[in-house]
Order: C-alpha cells, then structure tokens, then sequence
C-alpha cells in the first residue's frame, strides 16, 4: 500500500464519471468541500492484507495528530503504482479504515471508489505538510554470524534465472507526449546527459556529458568556497541510527529514512550532512581564533519517495547537496557570516544569469525543538542581517526547519518560473544536542552559534533548472563538448585533423571532437546545433590556403577568415571567466 498524506487549507472534490464498471455508488453527487484537514492519497497493492490496513491507519493517525487536526478525507488514488489490488480488495480496506478512524473520533470522508474525479486543494507549507509511506509485510532478517552482518533472507542463488531478470531490468521509458520540446527529461536524452532505470528508481545514471556538466558545477564551487574559506570535508553514507536520534531526523523524517542493518544494530543511509559535520567539529578541541569555522561538503544523500511522485531531476530519492556548516563565536560574528554567504549566493547565479524573483524569511513551525526565547533570539538575527544588506523580503510564517528558522532566496528562470534553491538556517538547537564546545577567550567553554546553508540546493535539480532555462544551450565553460571540428571535403580532412591536434595542445582541457563523415557540411553543422555545441568550426580549401578557420557560433552566422591564435586566446578567456 502506498500513500501520500498532505495537510491542506481545503479540498474540493467531486465525481465526473465513472472510471470501472462496478464502481461504488455515489452517496453525494454534489461537490464536497472540507478544511483544516489531511487528505490521504491512497493505492491499495497486491499482496496487501490486514496488517498492511492496520499499518495505514496508524500512519495517518500520527500524522493527523502531528499537524493538529480530525478531520480527514481518504482518496483512493490508483496513479501510485502499477502494482494494483482487484477493486473489491481496494474499497474493503479503504472503507475498513474509514470505519476504525470514524470510531476513534476522527471525522473521515472518503472519496468515491471508482470514479475519475475533478478536485482542488491547497497545501500547507510546513515541513510534515507533503508525506509519502509505503507499507509492506515485514521481511524477516537473518544474522550470519560468520560475516557478522544483518542481511535480508533471499532464494538460493541456483534459483535464479539470469537471463528473465535481465530481461526484467529495463530502462525506464520516458513517455513525451505530454512534455514541452524545453523538458529536461527531453534533453537529457536527447543530449545523452543521463538516463533512468527501473533497478534504481529516483537514482541518476549520469553518461559522460552529464558528468561533464555535473562536475564543472562541483569543481566551480569548490574553487569559490575556497577563495571565501572554506574547508571541505566528506562524511560516511551510512551511520548508527544513535547520532540520527540526537539530530531529531530518525523520529520526525522515520517513513522516509532508508534503514540497514549491521550486526544487529539500526543503520540509517544519510537523508541529511548535518550530523557528519558535527562530529567533524567535534574531533578536535576547538579554540575562538578558529571561529568562524567554514566547512562544506558536496554530500549524497537519500529519501524515500513514492514512485509516482519522482519527477525526472526535480525530484529524486538519491541526490546531492553543496552543504555548508559554518560555527561562530558570538552573535555579532554570525551577523556577519550571513551577510557574506548572501553575497557568495548573489555572485553564484549572475554567473548562471538567474536573476533573484523574492526573499522568504521562514518561521518556527509547530513541530520544532528548542525554547521560544531561542527561536526569538534566531528569528531576530536572521532579519538583522536581511536589514543590514538592503534585501527585500517576506515573512514564511510557520514555514522554518524543525531546529531554526531560515531564509530562503527564490529565482526566476527564461520561463518566468520561480525556483527556491539558496537557504541559509540558523541553529542554536543542533550544537545543544550535539554538546559542541570552543575555548573561548577567557578560557571557559562555550556554545558555538550554527549555520547551516546550501547553494545549489541539490546539484541535480540544479541541472535540471539551467537546462531548462538555456533551452540546453549551455554557455561555453560549462558545455559538455565545447568545440566541434567539422571538414568541407574529403581533401580537407588532414587539415582538419591538424587544427584539432592544435587545439588539444594549446588548451590541454578543452572538450572538442570532429565530425569527418561523408555526409554534407550542412547535415553536419545541423547535427552539431542540435547538440547545442558552442562553437562549430569548418574547414574547406579556402580556409587550408589561407590559414584561417571559418568559426560558427551557436544560433550565429558564420564569420570567415578567423586566425587561430585569436579564437585561442578568446576561448581561453571566456573559459577561464567561465562565460
């Protein structure tokens, strides 16, 4: 069975027509409206049973009484999987906890079995708003004491059919009908950026233009991160689910935490950097002169999601984040590193010429930790410093982590889409739990002041929003092919050749190919546009005698009689300035 819970202002729904033959009777033809309620999207699977239906109106429980509120509305929701029970299973179990919840003093409206169905909702904002669950039979683990591992039971190996699950694994089909020709699930393929797989859901298959891209944009923030004084760490992927207690993440974020087993003991696959970065601060005694301490870390994380809600590179279950931690000593200090991470976010997107749409300052939500002075003191400062640097902002009331509030910088794209990426959050909680501890001046212990903040948000994503926004058409320093080399004529092809060995011995890094084909100049200049390459230089006879190049821009005419040592020079400068 799989889920998704969303706690909304309102959700208006009515049946239009039926969607099976024996669909359930309508009890209300009219449209139903209900607010401050949880609206559970609902798949019922084969193999679900009453356990799993028990397993279901626990989850919904909790989650109702965490966001506050009695009233829900169960909305059978088949578009959540494609491993479907028989209609009749599917209305047994949803009415079976329709009827629990209502005797438990819930007030429950279920929405028709069967039918297609118009509907309208608006969302809460607030972290436990948009939950997704899947509930199973538990599988039994086995302790092989020769390995010492926890490992779940399988079949015998001699069991399998290599060749069926072969033919079971598939790459995942990306249906383009309903996709504009700028979606960038479309240019990914059509690119040969990455792909997606059926064994990895919400995991990238990154090919080797991908990485190409995936890696200037790390190797562009660390070079920043850098020259502002930072330093970089990596921590492990997988660890004890104690430090995950400390943080708050395994109780608050259980249904979306992937979990292990190692010797018995409960492991979790990091949805989060932020405790590998406070044992990192606490592996070292730590003095004021080192204040404030930057740290960063191009970390993976993973979190659970439903299938039916991965969406390409926007929304995955494994995916990257540019975290930084930065620990100061006083107020004063922290006022300060806010200020200068908002100038490193506004530099980092004129470089991606995406310009700022609005500022959010977010607020306590009501599931948090720490005292309301705390979050007073937190929310305080955050708006000190927006003041301080003249930035226009609106208040997100509600809409903070559950360990501090935050600001949270929006973009707008070539599509006049708005993208929130940049968050900066303040945190008094998470050195509390953690005990961090600096020497300070006057050589008493003290209690480090947190900020944690990403850039990028996740460097997926990211990817996801400059392909879209460039339509593909990649500036130069970024492009996964930056040159193509392209012959006029057969007799051309040992020039052509030169200019390319030229070229690889003049800029040693520079991403260039050749197209010698027996095709025409055209086909081949159309094919090097339709893979967005920057530049496009042919060479034919007058070129060879007169030892120039004929260069073409992306999306410009062609100029002729171009030296070598000029395009050189000019490339290597919009390289070097990452233009």
């Amino acid at each position: 069975m799989r889920i998704i819970t969303l706690h909304c202002d309102y959700i208006k729904f009515k049946a239009v027509k039926k969607a099976i033959k024996n669909a359930e009777e309508l009890k209300n033809k009219e449209e139903q409206k209900v607010e401050e309620v949880l609206v559970v999207l609902t798949a019922v699977e084969k193999g679900d049973n009453d356990k799993t239906v028990k397993q279901l109106i626990e989850a919904v429980k909790k989650t109702a009484n965490d966001v506050k509120t009695k009233n829900i509305v169960l909305y059978p929701y088949a578009h959540l999987s494609s491993n479907l029970s028989n209609p009749d299973t599917a209305l047994e179990y949803m009415t079976e906890a329709e009827n629990t919840l209502r005797s438990e003093g819930y007030s429950v409206t279920r929405a028709p079995f069967g039918h297609y169905k118009q509907f309208e909702l608006k969302c809460k904002g607030h972290p436990l708003a948009e939950l997704s669950k899947e509930f199973r039979t538990e599988i039994s683990h086995v302790h092989d004491e020769k390995n010492k591992i926890g490992k779940l039971a399988v079949e015998k190996v001699e069991d399998y059919d290599p060749k069926q699950l072969l033919r079971e694994i598939s790459r995942s089909k990306l249906d383009t009908s309903k996709l504009k020709d700028n979606d960038h699930r479309i240019l990914g393929q059509r690119l040969d950026l990455f792909s997606f797989h059926d064994v990895a859901p919400g995991m990238v298959f990154w090919h080797n233009n991908g990485l190409r891209i995936y890696n200037q944009l790390v190797t562009f923030w660390r070079e920043e991160h850098q020259k502002a004084g930072y330093q970089e760490i990596k921590t492990p992927q997988i660890m004890d689910s104690k430090i995950w207690k400390i943080s708050g993440h395994w109780d608050k974020y259980r249904e979306n935490n992937f979990t292990t087993l190692y010797e018995n003991r409960p492991f979790l696959v990091k949805p989060m950097n932020c405790p590998g970065g406070m044992l990192v601060f606490k592996a070292n005694s730590r003095s004021y002169k080192e204040m404030p301490l930057r740290v960063g870390e191009i970390g993976v994380v993973h979190r659970t999601e439903l299938s039916g809600v991965l969406n390409g590179l926007f929304r995955l279950i494994q995916f990257t984040q540019d975290d930084a931690h930065i620990f100061c000593s006083h107020e004063e200090q922290t006022e300060e590193e806010i200020i200068n991470i908002a100038k490193l976010i506004q530099e980092f997107y004129k470089k991606f010429d995406l310009k700022f749409d609005h500022v959010e300052l977010s607020t306590r939500p009501e599931k948090r930790i720490g005292s309301d002075e705390t979050w007073d003191r937190a929310e305080k400062m955050l708006e000190k410093a927006l003041k301080t640097i003249k930035i226009k902002y609106k208040v997100n009331k509600g809409d903070g982590a559950f360990y501090g509030p935050k600001i949270d910088f929006h973009v707008k794209d070539s599509l006049e889409r708005t993208w929130q990426l940049s968050t900066i959050q303040l945190d008094f909680a998470m050195p509390e739990r953690f005990d961090l501890e600096y020497t300070d001046k006057d050589n008493t212990k003290k209690r480090p002041i947190m900020l944690h903040r990403v850039i990028y948000g996740s460097i997926e994503r990211f990817i996801g929003i400059l392909l879209e926004h460039t339509n593909g058409a990649l500036p130069l320093w970024l492009s996964p092919l930056q040159v193509r080399v392209i012959n006029f004529t057969d007799r051309n092809i040992k020039s052509a050749e030169k200019i390319v060995k030229d070229f690889e011995k003049e800029l040693p890094n520079l991403r260039i190919d050749s197209d010698f084909r027996s095709t025409t100049v055209s086909d081949k200049v159309r094919d090097a546009e339709m893979q967005k390459i920057p530049i496009i230089i042919v060479i034919g006879d007058k070129e060879e005698e007169n030892k120039t190049l004929a260069v073409r821009e992306r999306g410009s005419k062609p100029k002729f009689g171009v030296k070598f040592d000029k395009l050189i020079e000019e490339i290597k400068e919009r390289i070097e300035k990452r233009k």
